[in-house]
């Protein structure tokens, strides 16, 4: 298979010679740019948040936003000269003028709210995975993005290693034939995934918020709801209303070798089968178990290609293989089959990518290397550097959008269990179930449109 660009050709004319970075022009206008650092903003800096703000430690922090005092107070306490907000729309009000680039890192429901706000201002952006909570605040961030210029990241951080890069060149140069077939899941944070034993509690419990916590903010654009501890810090990932599920998480990380390696684009069909889930009484919360299958087109010189996705209790089928080998198939990765072959790999970006059986391994031949890589497989300096050479970072929202609008499919099609849907990626509607229409883009409070 012929090695693939992962930037469109729209994106690329788009971002070639027309901007020029904040941060130049305040260099050529003579204004201060110590190092020739990214004056950059955080929105979410605790958890996840306190993490990639890690990666972006010598950059210039000159701001601090999160709606929660202690999740944010270690990253408060690391860049003490960062001024300090809980609303993001406030600091924009403050210092956008201040600001070259923004970190989002907020829970998936107030990704597009704090990230289109960004854009509206001129920042570029970088944005946690998956990019947004529904498809249409996806399509709306992509469009915002190239309309005004800005050099943006989604946080897949395995798409700037190494070894998706060697799984790339293996697929290309033909180690497995042509590919048909990829048997993906993850079998990570079960219990956070879901909350169905909740239910009863979240109906009849109330506790008080805590003080450090602005709940209204934490909610953002969706309607009023009463807070519950069960919410958080992490297990708001489990319920419909501000996360993706297991699939919305994880697809971002496993999926992203073969969306590269095979040009995947969207898939055309969507049907989910669940395990302990009611679509109607369970509606707020994620499957016992969800095995996703999605049908990808034709697509150039590769046939059709069917993926089946599997969390919870349902597991990635053991290949043959690995049984007369006494060894246990990845439970948070992908089986690539192909017709000469097959490889098994990790997930953030094809971890211990390996064909199997172990001694076709030995006797493979590496091809050449043809893709550029990543400096120490840095994500977020990836996107650094891509604000200071005025071009794309690797997993840009066109890259990174895309992929993140599978796992959104999904998580449709686990509403609609059982049902095949129809997809029409380019009108963005379902041809055959008007009912599934209705989750494409949600319906936000007053004052947080996008």
């Amino acid at each position: 298979m012929k090695r693939r660009s992962f930037l469109s050709t729209s994106a690329v004319a788009t971002f070639g010679f027309q901007f020029v970075p904040a941060h130049v022009v305040r260099a050529q206008e003579g204004a201060k740019t110590p190092n020739n650092k990214v004056r950059l903003a955080v929105i979410g800096c605790g958890g996840q948040g306190g993490a990639d703000l890690g990666g972006m430690a010598d950059e210039d922090i000159v701001a601090l936003c999160d709606v929660d005092d202690r999740r944010a107070a270690d990253s408060f306490g690391k860049f003490p000269k960062a001024r300090r907000f809980k609303d993001f729309r406030k600091m924009f009000d403050a210092m956008s003028n201040d600001i070259d680039a923004v970190l989002v890192a907020t829970p998936d429901h107030t990704h597009a709210v704090a990230t289109l706000a960004a854009i509206g201002h001129g920042k570029h952006v970088y944005c946690e995975k998956p990019l947004a909570h529904s498809i249409g605040e996806v399509r709306a961030m992509r469009k915002a993005a190239l309309e005004k210029n800005v050099i943006t990241q989604v946080g897949n951080q395995g798409h700037s290693s190494e070894s998706i890069r060697v799984f790339c060149e293996m697929v290309w140069s033909g180690a497995i034939g042509k590919v048909s077939e990829i048997h993906a899941g993850c079998d990570a944070f079960k219990d956070v995934y879901c909350q169905t034993r909740h239910q009863q509690m979240l109906q009849t419990e109330k506790p008080p918020v805590p003080s450090e916590l602005d709940w209204d903010l934490w909610l953002g654009p969706l309607t009023d709801r009463p807070y519950h501890s069960a919410y958080l810090p992490f297990n708001w990932r489990g319920f419909s209303a501000f996360g993706s599920g297991c699939i919305g998480d994880w697809v971002c990380h496993v999926l992203d070798p073969s969306f590269w390696a095979l040009d995947l684009g969207l898939p055309t069909a969507i049907t989910a089968e669940t395990k302990g889930y009611d679509p109607k009484k369970h509606a707020e919360f994620y499957p016992q178990g969800a095995r996703i299958t999605f049908e990808f087109p034709a697509k150039g010189d590769r046939g059709p290609v069917k993926i089946i996705w599997h969390d919870g209790d349902f597991s990635i089928p053991q290949p043959e293989e690995l049984t007369k080998e006494n060894r246990t198939v990845i439970g948070n990765g992908a089986v690539v089959i192909g017709d000469q072959g097959k490889i098994m790999h990790g997930s953030h970006g094809a971890g211990g990518c390996r064909l199997i059986p172990e001694a076709r391994m030995k006797d493979f031949k590496m091809p050449e290397k043809s893709i550029a890589r990543v400096k120490g497989g840095h994500h977020q300096n990836d996107w650094l550097d891509a604000i200071r050479a005025n071009r794309q970072a690797g997993s840009n929202f066109e890259y990174g959008g895309a992929l993140s609008e599978i796992g959104l499919l999904g998580m449709i099609a686990i509403r609609r269990s059982g049902t095949r849907l129809e997809w029409d990626a380019e009108q963005m509607k379902f041809t055959n179930d008007d009912e599934a229409n209705q989750f494409i883009t949600p319906t936000f409070r007053q004052g947080w449109s996008i």
